[in-house]
């Protein structure tokens, strides 16, 4: 999917930019905040919490230290908490597209949305990768994506007040479906829900809000799917719909949101010029550094001898990294090592002193 760019007039400025907002990305935070490091995070998804927040949101998990069972939204909840006294600054609904080494020994991070930002320290917490929509096969589709104002096809819902007084059209079972038919109902001309069953993958109380919404003239539904889009490219006027019974007809439409869940993939990461070994990043692990200095590669994302893909593994590769950061950050000061249980510092930086 092609994407507007217009640069920021000035880049911002911080000392760690972090790619990738998951439970790595936002522990990192934490932890580089003990250490004065301030952080800006991009995420190509519209909220933190990556493939947990993502793809098993109520799925329990059972191997974080102390918690013996946690969701994968109430760890999200309970790791920007901790992160909260370090005020990260979030750019959602943006991919990393180019990174560059400055003259001053910084780089420059771009994203898909013109978003410029400078820093000491690159963090790649992307987890397998970015999560990119998956499009319906529907002939001609990518003529009509991102047409702007609302009109056409989107993945995404980026600003709400765009889709007022748009005929949309919503497709797909699971939670991002029925979310989004619910939040944008009020604000549409018309509002049609199609999926391919009548039956959901979403959370119960959303199915009920759904329901009462149809019920009350609000939101239709059809169980059917799309089979082809019409309009000139740019101004999508309608689809055609074909049900269970392979019966087909023409819906008129101004906007379409196809929500049929995400894929994965490395994506511009894998222009950045780093050592990658199977779509992976090499490191070092004593400091989850890669071969290229000032770039670190935790999570997921990264390979090494004895590599576990466990959250917790995320969290220990973090802090070695956030050690290694400083140096690069301030490299005219001195790293005190200091336990948040003893030291009076680290407890007022938390607000709990």
């Amino acid at each position: 999917m092609d994407k507007i760019m217009t640069e920021t007039a000035t880049p911002i400025e911080t000392d760690v930019v972090i790619i990738g907002a998951g439970p790595i990305g936002l522990f990192a935070v934490f932890e580089l905040g003990l250490l004065d490091l301030k952080c800006h995070l991009v995420d190509i998804l519209d909220r933190p919490g990556g493939q947990c927040t993502e793809l098993y949101p109520e799925k329990p998990i059972y191997d974080i230290p102390g918690l013996p069972i946690v969701t994968g939204q109430d760890l999200t909840n309970r790791l920007l908490e901790q992160a909260k006294p370090f005020n990260p600054q979030f750019h959602f609904n943006e991919m990393a597209t180019k990174l560059e080494k400055l003259e001053d020994g910084r780089w420059k991070l771009s994203t898909d949305q013109g978003t410029q930002i400078t820093a000491h320290v690159v963090v790649i917490a992307a987890g397998a990768g970015s999560f990119q929509p998956k499009r319906p096969p529907v002939p001609g589709i990518e003529l009509h994506e991102n047409a702007g104002d609302g009109i056409g096809v989107h993945y995404a819902v980026r600003k709400m007040e765009t889709f007022r007084g748009k005929n949309i059209l919503i497709a797909g079972g699971g939670d991002s479906a029925l979310d989004w038919v619910i939040n944008l109902a009020p604000l549409a001309k018309s509002m049609t829900l199609v999926h391919h069953r009548d039956g959901f993958r979403a959370a119960a109380h959303s199915v009920n809000q759904m329901r009462e919404l149809e019920a009350q003239g609000k939101v239709k539904f059809h169980v059917a799917s799309v089979k082809a889009v019409h309009g000139e490219p740019g101004k999508l006027s309608g689809v055609t719909l074909a049900g269970h019974d392979k019966t087909e007809w023409h819906h008129e439409v101004d906007t379409f949101l196809p929500f049929f869940g995400l894929t994965i993939k490395l994506g511009p990461i894998a222009e950045f010029g780093l050592n990658l070994t199977e779509n992976l990043i090499a490191v070092d692990t004593a400091r989850f550094e890669s071969q290229t200095p000032g770039i670190f590669a935790i999570g997921d994302i990264n390979t090494y001898t004895g590599k576990l893909k466990l959250i917790l593994s995320g969290f220990h590769e973090a802090a070695l990294m956030a050690q290694a950061a400083f140096h690069i950050a301030r490299p005219n000061e001195k790293l005190r090592f200091q336990y948040t249980t003893s030291s009076s510092n680290l407890q007022k930086k938390l607000g709990v002193s």
